[in-house]
């Protein structure tokens, strides 16, 4: 894309030649006798003239467009508690480290919860030890009534070993009073002495009822006091995540930085009051901190351009703050993708370096980048193509018979010395070179040797 001031110029030029062979041409007012011969011999002058060819050259196509230099990172910074500002402990221009206090603000009623929270946690923790006891005890509580069906339960083997001895006896006496060895009074004895064991394994299976009972309530009690210590332990957890959740809310009140970087804004001052996550009276961030050690140089890419433009494509940089330096040469690091509707353009990043910290976001240059692999191209001398007064360029081209033709032209790349011929000419025609006289269609010239 050729600037337009080349254009002009050359247009400009093209002008004033003109009217300086128009003048040259025109006869005086009172013209002095010239004779025939002398006439004669200015109109068969031939012109001398020299060529250059229409050459196919391997090229690079390059897209110019305006490069923006930003930081790499750029945060807003705003306060998430509300309060007034103690401390401000940054200013502009300051290195920040990540994590770095810059501004404390004072939240009295945070830290009053807080001290109530801790209460609640010394309460709960009291229920906890009151819970274990419960649980100790109801341990002690099974533990003696398993003793206490341990022992019912041995002493029913004795009861059911003398039961069985008074129905033997029993048996026995029935036997001796029927052969009338023995009175019916013995075995009225005997087997009063029957029923009387017989009562007490009854008694004694009751007595082990009980205390399997007393061994179920126990355990019953166990499981209730444990409940009760899992709902304490649970009431407490829950108060120590209040406080966690109050210790964070408190910590918001010390406004940090987020990342490394320079205090680039500003906008608060101490005893000023600001509100929880968003700003400061005229609504502004607190702060804004820049990563600049590295930065991002934006071009955004005609549609044109765009689809040609990849990674890793090679691009210069010059900005006007550096016009004595060499430009910056460096490669495509990104591609958004998508065009931006309201410019029709894409957006390209590059990744620069930038430990001394020369190059300040908002930096305005110029990037220069290579799209595409080389092509032949048919290129010819900037000079030897001129520019009608409408910026339509043109050329003359030189016959076999040494006569002149001028031949409209479409022009492509210009790196300042050639400029691509996209139509009108092919390669190999001759094209007169830089020249100060216009030549018209049908004129002779002679054609000088290099």
């Amino acid at each position: 894309m050729r600037p337009l001031s080349r254009l002009a110029l050359r247009g400009f030029c093209s002008l004033i030649g003109g009217v300086v062979l128009l003048i040259a041409g025109c006869s005086p007012i009172n013209p002095s006798p010239v004779s025939s011969d002398a006439g004669n011999r200015n109109a068969t002058r031939i012109t001398s003239v020299k060529t250059v060819t229409v050459t196919p050259t391997p090229v690079r196509r390059t897209t110019t467009q305006p490069a923006s230099v930003y930081a790499y990172h750029r945060a807003e910074i705003r306060a998430n508690a509300s309060g007034f500002v103690g401390e401000v402990l940054a200013d502009i221009g300051d290195y920040v480290e990540a994590g770095q206090p810059l501004a404390s603000i004072d939240v009295p009623e945070l830290l009053k919860g807080r001290e109530i929270i801790e209460a609640r946690i010394r309460r709960f923790l009291a229920e906890e030890q009151r819970a274990k006891a419960g649980i100790d005890l109801a341990d002690a509580e099974v533990q003696s009534a398993e003793a206490l069906a341990a022992e019912a339960t041995s002493q029913m083997a004795g009861v059911k070993a003398a039961l069985a001895a008074a129905d033997a006896e029993l048996q026995r006496t029935q036997d001796l009073v029927g052969r009338g060895s023995l009175q019916n009074r013995v075995l009225d004895e005997a087997q009063l002495k029957r029923d009387s064991q017989s009562a007490r394994k009854e008694a004694m299976a009751s007595a082990i009822e009980s205390a399997r009972a007393g061994v179920a309530v126990a355990k019953a009690r166990v499981a209730s006091a444990q409940a009760d210590s899992d709902a304490a332990k649970a009431e407490t957890d829950i108060a120590r995540r209040q406080l966690d959740e109050a210790d964070v809310m408190i910590d918001y009140a010390s406004v940090k930085a987020p990342f490394a970087g320079v205090i680039t804004l500003r906008h608060v001052e101490p005893g000023e009051m600001v509100r929880q996550s968003n700003e400061v009276g005229n609504g502004q961030a607190l702060f804004v901190v820049s990563r600049i050690d590295r930065v991002r140089v934006r071009i955004p890419v005609p549609e044109n351009d765009a689809p040609s433009v990849n990674p890793g494509d090679e691009v210069t940089l010059t900005f006007p703050s550096f016009a004595s330096e060499p430009p910056i040469v460096a490669k495509v690091t990104r591609r958004s993708v998508s065009l931006d509707p309201s410019t029709r353009t894409m957006m390209v990043e590059v990744e620069l370096a930038n430990d001394e910290g020369k190059l300040l976001p908002g930096m305005f240059g110029q990037a220069s980048i290579v799209i595409g692999t080389k092509t032949q191209a048919n290129m010819l001398p900037a000079q030897a193509i001129r520019f009608d007064e409408t910026g339509n360029a043109y050329v003359y081209v030189v016959g076999q018979n040494d006569t002149v033709t001028r031949a409209e032209i479409e022009t492509g790349i210009d790196d300042g010395n050639s400029i691509e011929v996209l139509a009108g000419i092919g390669p190999g025609q001759r094209i007169i070179g830089p020249h100060l006289k216009r030549f018209v269609d049908g004129q002779k010239v002679a054609v000088l040797t290099p």
